[in-house]
């Protein structure tokens, strides 16, 4: 069935309008989930902390991926909402070729400063600073397939073939699983392998959109001419300077608490932390993936003027957080033992260290999804300002007060918290913006006319 941002969004229509975004988002959080469980039982501990402490250096680069595919998502849906299809195509191509010419740069500034980067973090101390080295090197080379791949995830659904990019991305996904078993377990290549594989995977997710939207003439959204327009180009990456943001700073926050960790328990206790935050990046993905996919429906109504539609989804959006956080709460608290048993099983005293911080981190999926969708409503409504001011607050400001201050009343139960009380925080900020612009936007005020 042929979902188009014009129709009435109902329940039914509106989950099965976000779910390929969502399982595409789940699934690029994937590549790091199954890296690391054939990492640390076939490689061991050291080449596991090593891609855990890597790997928020990584994402920092690729979160322009996120800016671009989220911010010029929001300003194609509106134009599309006005009616103008040609600009449309205008904004997407050039924001393509864009994001092809950054990735080439970041590629080239990430592999010069990688080795400093992993001195920094202790790499040498630990005696990682080769695996870090390795596993870094290669992923570089895969950046600019693995930005692409961040953009199209946006764009697929705003094309009104969101199925179409739930089949890329799960090719890319079992793609990169496939190789990981083939190169980890079977040929014994270690980091290599793992990298190998994931680069792998990102270049299909990232080359097979191309193809599609260069030379399918029948889709909305196509590759062609860019517009050239350096304002507009600006106003898309400022408007999804949040999303990048809430990147940069999940990266910034990491390497802290990788940072910290490294001073309590040393590589155990970074182990630790990255089943924790693979873990996270599932239930993150679902709530971001649900966002992304939601935003061009907003954003078009809003664009049209179509105030009841508009003011449905929203509703519905929060019933269907509040549902998902509470499912996630209890998978989470149900299945710790588990989950920790598959990644570090093999050592008792980090078993019991990931099952602690297991159970005190999480409450946070009962919060942390409406700070997520929150801050994707506002730049729906091309509101990037207030839209990063909800993504700073949440992943860097309050992160990084809670990680400085709590460890020192609760030692590292206090590293653990800290993701909690910066949620709890950030949602007071979320709703007390929310109901400040109510009036400004016109949504949940109870009357169905047009805006």
């Amino acid at each position: 069935m042929t979902i188009e941002l014009s129709d009435h969004f109902t329940y039914k229509r509106l989950l099965r309008f976000v779910l390929p975004a969502v399982v595409m988002m789940i699934f690029t959080s994937v590549y790091g989930v199954v890296d690391g469980v054939f990492v640390s039982n076939f490689a061991g501990g050291g080449a596991f902390a090593a891609v855990n402490l890597i790997m928020p250096v990584l994402m920092l680069y690729a979160s322009v991926g996120f800016m671009i595919g989220t911010g010029g998502s929001a300003l194609i849906s509106k134009t599309l909402g006005e009616g103008d299809e040609k600009r449309a195509r205008g904004i997407f191509s050039m924001l393509i070729y864009a994001t092809i010419a950054l990735g080439i740069i970041l590629t080239a500034v990430g592999i010069l400063t990688l080795r400093p980067t992993a001195v920094f973090l202790h790499a040498d101390r630990e005696g990682i600073l080769r695996e870090c080295e390795l596993y870094g090197f290669i992923n570089m080379l895969g950046l600019t397939f693995f930005m692409l791949q961040n953009v199209f995830q946006s764009f697929f659904p705003l094309a009104e073939r969101p199925g179409l990019g739930l089949l890329v991305i799960v090719c890319a996904g079992l793609t990169n699983a496939a190789l990981d078993a083939v190169f980890i377990a079977g040929l014994k290549m270690g980091l290599a392998g793992a990298a190998l594989a994931t680069v792998t995977g990102q270049a299909v997710g990232g080359f097979i959109p191309i193809v599609y939207f260069a030379f399918n003439r029948k889709c909305k959204l196509r590759l062609g001419k860019p517009l050239l327009s350096v304002r507009t180009l600006l106003r898309a990456c400022f408007n999804g300077c949040s999303e990048m943001m809430t990147n940069i700073s999940l990266s910034l926050v990491n390497i802290l608490y990788n940072y910290k960790l490294m001073g309590f328990a040393g590589k155990d206790g970074v182990s630790a932390y990255g089943v924790l935050m693979y873990v996270n990046f599932i239930f993150v993905a679902a709530f971001i993936g649900y966002s992304m996919g939601v935003t061009p429906v907003i954003g078009y109504n809003y664009g049209a003027g179509n105030r009841k539609e508009f003011d449905g989804v929203l509703k519905k959006s929060l019933v269907i957080i509040s549902s998902a956080s509470l499912a996630m709460f209890t998978l989470a608290v149900s299945l710790h033992y588990p989950l920790s048993h598959i990644f570090v099983g093999y050592d008792g005293g980090l078993f019991a260290m990931t099952r602690r911080g297991f159970l005190i981190c999480s409450p946070i999926f009962l919060i942390m999804g409406f700070n997520i969708f929150g801050s994707a409503f506002f730049t729906a409504l091309n509101n990037g300002l207030v839209s990063a001011v909800i993504s700073f607050m949440r992943t860097l400001v309050f992160q990084v007060v809670f990680i400085l201050t709590l460890p020192l009343l609760w030692q590292i139960d206090g590293v653990w918290a800290s993701n909690v009380f910066a949620e709890l925080a950030a949602l007071a900020v979320t709703c007390s913006l929310f109901f400040a612009l109510r009036k400004k936007y016109g949504y949940l005020s109870g009357r169905s006319r047009n805006l």
